[in-house]
């Protein structure tokens, strides 16, 4: 019996310049055996949209640049309303405040990745919230 491969729609916000650590957790992710889509920087209503028709498990979203709290909100808003938030896992990598993660977790994201991540932390974080 096949079990059902996790399907993961990876994206940056808009502005983000930095690519390195998304592309490497992709492949951590493939290599975990998960289906990937990495759609590279967008807005946050564009993401959604990507995850809604690719009818992915987890929003992986890269925050390097700033603004993860707002561009978070605005992500999560997005999500609420195409009436997706409930129905998928959102994750952050990347860099932010300590201060925010308390609020990116209350906003929805399940899951927090700082750099440096190994790939057992970022392929067991995906599990698990698929899982939860």
């Amino acid at each position: 019996m096949n079990e059902k491969k996790i399907k993961v729609l990876l994206s940056a916000y808009s502005l983000e310049t930095h690519s390195r650590g998304i592309v490497t957790v992709a492949s951590m992710l493939r290599d975990a055996g998960m289906e990937v889509i990495y759609i590279g920087n967008n807005r946050p209503e564009q993401i959604i949209e990507a995850a809604v028709q690719e009818d992915v498990d987890v929003v992986g979203i890269n925050s390097m640049c700033g603004g993860a709290l707002e561009l978070g909100g605005e992500l999560m808003r997005s999500a609420e309303e195409k009436g997706i938030k409930d129905n998928m896992a959102f994750v952050m990598g990347g860099i932010f405040p300590p201060e925010d993660e308390p609020k990116l977790k209350k906003l929805g994201f399940k899951a927090l990745l700082k750099p440096g991540a190994t790939s057992e932390e970022v392929v067991g974080s995906v599990k698990e919230v698929v899982e939860a």
